[in-house]
C-alpha cells in the first residue's frame, strides 16, 4: 500500500494540473509568437482612428513613445521573473505580492490584471463576431443579414471548444496561426488603404465640432493606443513555460523572443496608423477593415484572419485567467482538480464574456476605456513601480528618471483615457438597441 501523500506532494500535484506551471518545455520563438498574439490584438485596426483624434503630431508621438515605453518595461518584467535566485515568479500578483506583501500584493495587481485580461476576452467576442459578420456580408452581399448577436454567438462556440486546452504550450498552434495573422492581415489594411490611395477632400481635421467633443474623442484615442500595446498582462505567465538552469536562465530566451515580437508589433502598427490615416483622413472607422470596401475578396480575406487572430488571442488571455479560477477553486474552496471541474468553469466564463459583448458591442469605446482604466496601469507603470521597490536603482540616476518618467505618463493615461472611452460609450447607446 502506497504511503499518504504529503501536503507538499499534494500541492505539487495541483501545480502540475494548473495552466500556467504544467508545462515548462517552451521555446525562444514560442516567447515570439505568443507575445505577438497577445501584443497585435483588434487594437491595431483601430490606430488609424485614434491617429484622426489625435492629429499628425500627438498621433505620432503617441505612437512612438508608446512603443519605446512599453517595450522598456516588458524588459523590466523580463528581468524580475527570476530576481530571487532559485525563485520564479510565474504570474504577475505573484511578483506583486513579492513587492508589496501576501494581502496588499495581491490587491494592487489581480483586479487591474482581471479587468485586462476578461476586458480583452469582451472585446475580441464582439471583434470576432463583428468580422464574423463582415465577411459574410462581404462574400454574400445578397443574402438575409444575421444579428451581430448571433455572430458573437457562434465565435464563443469556438471557444467553448478550444477553451478545454490544458494549457499555454498546448495553444501554441493555435497561437502560432494568430500570430501569422495577425502580420498578414495588418499589411492587408495598410497595402489595401496604399493601394486605393487618398480620397477626395480627405479633411485631417477633427470630428467633433464642439471643443468638448474634440477632447473627450481625444482622451479616447489615447486609450486606443494604450489598448494597442498590451501584452505584459501575460507576459510573466509566457515566462513560467520556458525552462531555467542557472547557466540559461529563462529571461534570455524570453528577451529573443520579447525583441522579434516588438519587431513584428512595429511593422504592424505603424504602417497601419500612419498609411490608414494619411488615406482616409476623419473620415475612417474605428475598425480600418470596415472602411474597407473594395476590392471585396481581399476585404473579406482579411476579415478571415482577423477571426483567426482573435481566436488565438482570446485564448492567449484567458488562460492566466482559467489559472486564477482554477488555482481559487481546487487550493480555496478544495475541489477536486480535474476534467469536469475545467469543462464547467471554463465554459461559464466564455459563457460570460460572450454575453457582454453582445450587450455592449462598441468596438471603439471599449478600447479607449479599458485600455486607459487597466491596460495603462499593468503596462505602462506597475513594471516601474515594481522595479522600483524591488531592484531599488539609486534615487537620481538614470533609471530613476526613467521610471518616474514612465510612471506619470501612465498616471495621466489612467486618469484620462477612460472619460472619453465612457463618454462614446454613453453617446453610442442613446442610439443602440441592446442585444441586436
Amino acid at each position: 500500500m502506497a504511503p499518504p501523500a504529503t501536503s507538499t506532494e499534494k500541492e505539487q500535484a495541483i501545480d502540475d494540473w494548473l495552466p500556467i506551471t504544467s508545462s515548462r518545455n517552451a521555446k525562444w520563438w514560442y516567447s515570439a509568437f505568443h507575445n505577438v498574439t497577445a501584443m497585435v490584438g483588434a487594437g491595431v485596426l483601430s490606430l488609424p482612428y485614434a491617429m484622426s483624434e489625435l492629429g499628425w503630431g500627438p498621433g505620432i508621438v503617441a505612437m512612438l513613445l508608446s512603443w519605446i515605453i512599453t517595450l522598456y518595461t516588458l524588459w523590466q518584467m523580463v528581468e524580475m521573473h527570476e530576481c530571487v535566485p532559485g525563485k520564479r515568479f510565474d504570474r504577475y500578483h505573484e511578483l506583486g505580492q513579492h513587492a508589496f506583501g501576501d494581502k496588499l500584493g495581491l490587491w494592487i495587481v489581480v483586479p487591474q490584471q482581471l479587468i485586462v485580461e476578461v476586458g480583452v476576452c469582451i472585446v475580441y467576442m464582439v471583434t470576432g463576431g463583428k468580422s464574423f459578420e463582415k465577411c459574410y456580408t462581404v462574400a454574400c452581399p445578397d443574402c438575409n443579414p444575421l444579428r451581430t448577436s448571433s455572430w458573437i454567438m457562434i465565435f464563443a462556440a469556438i471557444h467553448l471548444l478550444l477553451s478545454q486546452l490544458p494549457n499555454f504550450n498546448s495553444i501554441t498552434l493555435v497561437s502560432l496561426a494568430a500570430a501569422v495573422m495577425s502580420l498578414s492581415y495588418s499589411t492587408i489594411a495598410w497595402a489595401a488603404s496604399a493601394h486605393k490611395g487618398r480620397v477626395a477632400d480627405v479633411d485631417y481635421g477633427k470630428t467633433a465640432s464642439t471643443a468638448a467633443g474634440q477632447t473627450f474623442n481625444f482622451l479616447s484615442a489615447l486609450g486606443d493606443v494604450a489598448f494597442a500595446y498590451a501584452g505584459h498582462n501575460v507576459v510573466l505567465e509566457i515566462q513560467a513555460t520556458i525552462p531555467s538552469t542557472p547557466d540559461r536562465p529563462s529571461k534570455k530566451p524570453m528577451w529573443q523572443g520579447v525583441v522579434l515580437a516588438y519587431i513584428v508589433v512595429a511593422i504592424c502598427y505603424l504602417p497601419v496608423a500612419f498609411v490608414g490615416y494619411y488615406v482616409f483622413g476623419n473620415s475612417v472607422d474605428d475598425n480600418i477593415l470596415i472602411t474597407l470596401e473594395k476590392p471585396r475578396w481581399l476585404v473579406a480575406m482579411a476579415n478571415i484572419f482577423v477571426v483567426v487572430h482573435v481566436i488565438g488571442s482570446y485564448q492567449i488571455y484567458a488562460m492566466p485567467v482559467f489559472d486564477m479560477l482554477e488555482t481559487f477553486l481546487v487550493k480555496k474552496l478544495r475541489f477536486r482538480p480535474g476534467l469536469p471541474l475545467r469543462l464547467i468553469a471554463r465554459s461559464l466564463y466564455v459563457v460570460f464574456t460572450a454575453l457582454v459583448g453582445i450587450a455592449i458591442p462598441f468596438f471603439g469605446g471599449l478600447l479607449g476605456f479599458f485600455g486607459g482604466f487597466a491596460f495603462a496601469p499593468t503596462t505602462y507603470y506597475l513594471p516601474c513601480i515594481l522595479w522600483l521597490k524591488i531592484m531599488k536603482p539609486k534615487t537620481f540616476s538614470l533609471s530613476w528618471f526613467t521610471n518616474w518618467f514612465c510612471i506619470i505618463v501612465g498616471l495621466l493615461l489612467t486618469v484620462f483615457a477612460p472619460i472619453g472611452g465612457l463618454r462614446s460609450i454613453i453617446v453610442n447607446a442613446s442610439t443602440y438597441k441592446f442585444f441586436s
